[in-house]
């Protein structure tokens, strides 16, 4: 099987020691490729750094919500960056190096960190400009919304009028309604882990055809496992609980997936 984990945080201080082993791990396991996301322009930088390093480490340079803002969620375990983030300063270095990157992300809107009343009108606005520049740049997008799936929506909608690029819904928790709606746009949607324990995916891999489906892990949040930090390699529990919900073999699961990969993000891995 050839699997694909498109969306962690390998740069994570929790993998600082072990790196090397856990994308070990991941190849045992048949993972052929690993996107990890940046969230600011210190994690931005090294991503970039660790796909240089690794081949199978692909690289997605993202202006996180919060970050964008200027605000922290607490100790994450990532790069910090304290001051909000100069737009068109992060977007001329990603213009720069976007024949090293497969995608933009994560990007999005977020309302559990954020208050709403307060922050709506400026992450709406920072994440138009970030979703035109990834259009001129013709990259997929992988999207944080949590609890802003709606608004993610509305504003998706409005600026990718006829698909000019993919779109990722990232760990997506919108209801049935919002799942359809994200569907029938066309946006493909990634499938962590934790489906073995959360029925909310479960319901995600019912209504979503599986051409638009996706593995990630948000490694290392969302693991299947109690007290063990998710990574990589785990994704082959996606693909397991996937091919469960659609009455498939992994296998088949699995070759679906990739060539879902191929497809969005134009890779040349064989």
């Amino acid at each position: 099987m050839k699997l694909v984990d498109v969306h962690c945080h390998l740069n994570h201080e929790l993998f600082k020691e072990e790196l090397d082993e856990v994308l070990k791990r991941a190849k045992q396991n048949g993972v052929k490729v690993v996107i990890v996301s940046g969230v600011n322009p210190p994690a931005n930088r090294e991503v970039l750094e660790m796909a240089e390093k690794y081949p199978l480490i692909k690289a997605s340079l993202g202006i996180y919500p919060i970050d964008a803002l200027g605000l922290a969620e607490g100790e994450t375990g990532l790069p910090r960056h304290p001051e909000k983030i100069n737009l068109d300063q992060e977007f001329k270095f990603i213009e720069k190096n976007k024949d090293r990157i497969v995608s933009i992300g994560e990007i999005g809107m977020d309302f559990y960190w954020a208050k709403k009343e307060e922050t709506s009108e400026k992450q709406a606005d920072n994440f138009r400009r970030i979703i035109r520049f990834a259009i001129k740049i013709k990259k997929p997008i992988i999207i944080h919304s949590r609890k802003a799936e709606k608004e993610c929506l509305d504003i998706l909608e409005e600026e990718i009028k006829n698909q000019e690029i993919p779109v990722i819904m990232h760990c997506f928790s919108g209801n049935k309604n919002l799942i359809k709606r994200a569907a029938e746009l066309g946006h493909y949607f990634s499938i962590p882990p934790n489906i073995v324990k959360l029925q909310h995916f479960q319901t995600v891999v019912e209504l979503v055809p599986i051409e638009q489906l996706f593995t990630e892990t948000d490694a290392p949040w969302l693991s299947p496992f109690k007290d063990q930090k998710n990574e990589p390699a785990f994704v082959i529990e996606s693909i397991k609980k996937i091919a469960e919900i659609k009455g498939l073999t992994a296998e088949k699961t699995a070759e679906k997936i990739w060539e879902n990969y191929l497809k969005v993000f134009e890779d040349e891995v064989q």
